[in-house]
């Protein structure tokens, strides 16, 4: 029988890579780079405050780019770690609604430990970036 470990790196590496891919695509953007690392600073809050079904609707509301952009990311990174499959796209807020209790609060969980991540890469790959925070 195999043993399984919890490497802690399952989370933070999908974070890192996806604000690294972000913030290379957006370098010479610096309001956008600001929208982006409030995003995902405020990832947490918002989170615990409204709750994943709020934050999948706040995804299609925002008229920030960079914001958005930050946005789908997490629910990308949710997606592949959760293996709950259609969260990224559209229908989405349809797949959240769908869930039954259990696998919501467990899906709740691990995208606050996920939100945790990204508020602390973003301070990490966008040190340089002052401002809207």
């Amino acid at each position: 029988m195999a043993v399984e470990y919890f490497d802690p790196r399952t989370i933070a590496t999908p974070v890192y890579d996806a604000l690294s891919e972000l913030r290379t695509q957006n370098n010479t953007d610096q309001s956008r780079l600001k929208e982006q690392k409030s995003q995902a600073v405020e990832l947490y809050t918002y989170l615990s405050t409204w709750g994943m079904m709020r934050l999948k609707a706040e995804e299609k509301a925002l008229s920030q780019e960079g914001k958005k952009q930050v946005v789908k990311k997490f629910f990308q990174c949710l997606e592949t770690l959760s293996k709950v499959g259609d969260l990224a796209n559209n229908t989405g807020l349809d797949v959240i609604k769908k869930l039954d209790v259990d696998e919501y609060l467990g899906l709740t969980g691990l995208g606050l430990a996920l939100a945790q991540e990204f508020s602390f890469w973003a301070n990490a790959i966008y040190h340089d970036i002052k401002g809207e925070e």
